[in-house]
């Protein structure tokens, strides 16, 4: 297994990655500075920390930065990061709503509420001049996962505020064909690892749809149960691909 860090936003997430290697890997515990601990899994061959970086794209952002650079200075430089949570799941290609539980690999990771609300609409920060609004992923890797895990391969859309009426989802579904889910993290950690030259994936399970919000519809012990499994599948997938 590569050198890899996978970011989460918080520890129940954190704790559905990890659960899937206890009694493969040991897991121990490596600080970081600002207070923050890596959950680190090594079977010989590489390792992979997972870290719970906290909620949106600032904190996740700064979080991967840290822990990017800590790396570095200890010689020891990640060659792949990975944003993994839940999220909410837009309906498929048919219109077929997103199953709970289901997986999902991102080829793209796009902020999609970064830029500017004009007389026209919405405009994209790159339509401003300014830096991205976009990521993507080797499509290598994201095509050996997806195929690893049955999952649906789509852009992952990157929200500071998340969607909750089926105005907002249809607004983003419209600007954004083709997305697959919505989360708070990805774009963040897809800076600090471009800053760094190194490769980024996400892997998100859907807890919920996108659109109204209705937490009695949430499933987020099955998006959890997913999680794992799917976070299971990586190491296998990474051998193969930087072999």
């Amino acid at each position: 297994m590569p050198h890899v860090l996978i970011v989460t936003a918080v520890p129940p997430e954190r704790d559905a990655v990890t659960s899937a290697f206890r009694g493969t890997a040991p897991v121990t515990e490596a600080p970081l500075p600002g207070g923050r601990r890596l959950h680190r899994l090594a079977d010989g061959g590489g390792t992979l920390d997972v870290l719970a970086g906290g909620v949106g794209p600032a904190a996740a952002a700064a979080a991967t930065a840290t822990a990017l650079t800590a790396a570095d200075l200890a010689g020891r430089p990640y060659t792949l990061v990975v944003s993994a949570g839940i999220g909410g799941g837009f309906p498929d290609a048919e219109g077929a709503p997103a199953a709970p539980g289901g997986v999902i690999v991102a080829d793209a990771l796009v902020a999609a509420d970064l830029g500017a609300q004009t007389a026209t609409g919405f405009a994209p920060v790159t339509a401003l001049g300014f830096g991205t609004d976009s990521h993507r992923s080797p499509a290598p890797l994201v095509r050996a996962l997806a195929e690893a895990t049955g999952a649906r391969v789509g852009p992952v859309l990157t929200v500071s505020t998340a969607t909750g009426t089926a105005r907002r989802a249809a607004e983003l579904a419209d600007r954004h064909p083709g997305a697959a889910a919505e989360a708070m993290e990805g774009f963040g950690v897809a800076e600090a690892a471009a800053a760094h030259g190194v490769p980024v994936l996400e892997v998100r399970t859907v807890s919920n749809a996108v659109g109204p919000r209705d937490r009695d519809a949430w499933r987020i012990p099955e998006a959890l149960a997913a999680l794992g499994g799917a976070c299971a599948a990586l190491p296998g997938v990474l051998r193969a691909w930087q072999a």
